[in-house]
């Protein structure tokens, strides 16, 4: 099969002819549709997150069942799955039976630790594939496996209720999605955003407010609408995380997604 491959940090991904890998017994062999691009995997290339090479990147994918190991039995051949950053977790350890198996010190990681889907086939744990809908195509699917999952769980662990608001910062490729999610789970929706294309996005999207922090100080303009009960901040910014912090109503919650370099000052006080 081909495959693009990271063969040395820093260095363009190389085209490279590979067997396709067996399943063991607990596995199965996904043949890929579609896999998106993260900003993880560029930060795994260029050598910010270290892993061994040579590895195949990519971990937001889709595909089809074609190979199963001897112990499969959830999944079949030509069932639709998709991928997530999380490949395998040992299951029995204090974070996995707490539900937050992303904690497993022993987790292995597509397109990091394992190869991924920057390939025409790739193995996983059966644990690990999820059944998808007919009625959502591989394109639209593969980013869920990340972007998708990523702020889902975000706002799951913030307990946001319907009724509550909710600010999120940056319309990207994360906050477009926890703009649909949030609004799903019945929320008020804030968006905050310096691009006004990106706020236009976020109305269609059907955010009840949106504020360009380029123009307007997002943090007092939220406090103005009853402050936030939680603010999700998905771009790697100190800037909006001291405005995130400084928006909430009392008992607020900060969500953190996006990873800054820098510290994130913040005032207990204020």
């Amino acid at each position: 099969m081909k495959a693009m491959r990271l063969l040395c940090c820093g260095e363009p991904l190389g085209l490279v002819e590979l067997a396709h890998p067996e399943p063991a017994p607990d596995e199965v062999r996904v043949k890929i549709a579609a896999c998106g691009v993260c900003h993880s995997d560029l930060h795994i290339a260029d050598g910010e997150m270290k892993c061994a090479v040579p590895r195949t990147l990519g971990h937001e994918i889709a595909g089809t069942v074609e190979a199963i190991g001897a112990n499969v039995t959830a999944l079949r051949i030509g069932d639709r799955v998709g991928v997530p950053w999380v490949s395998w977790t040992c299951g029995t350890c204090e974070w996995c039976t707490s539900g937050c198996e992303q904690l497993c010190p022993q987790q292995k990681i597509t397109g990091f630790t394992v190869d991924g889907g920057y390939a025409e086939s790739v193995v996983v744990a059966a644990s690990h594939a999820a059944r998808l809908p007919d009625a959502v195509s591989f394109a639209q699917a593969a980013p869920l496996m990340c972007a998708g999952l990523t702020v889902y769980k975000a706002l799951k662990s913030a307990q946001l209720a319907a009724g509550q608001r909710l600010a999120v910062y940056g319309v990207g490729g994360l906050g477009h999605l926890a703009i649909q999610l949030g609004r799903h789970f019945g929320a008020e929706v804030a968006a905050v955003d310096i691009a006004d294309d990106k706020l236009a996005l976020a109305r269609d999207l059907g955010a009840a407010h949106t504020i360009n922090a380029a123009v307007e100080a997002a943090d007092k303009a939220l406090r103005k609408l009853g402050g936030v009960h939680v603010a999700l901040v998905t771009p790697a910014s100190v800037a909006a995380y001291e405005s995130a912090f400084r928006s909430l109503r009392p008992r607020g919650v900060v969500v953190g997604v996006g990873m800054p370099a820098a510290a994130v000052p913040v005032n207990l006080v204020a």
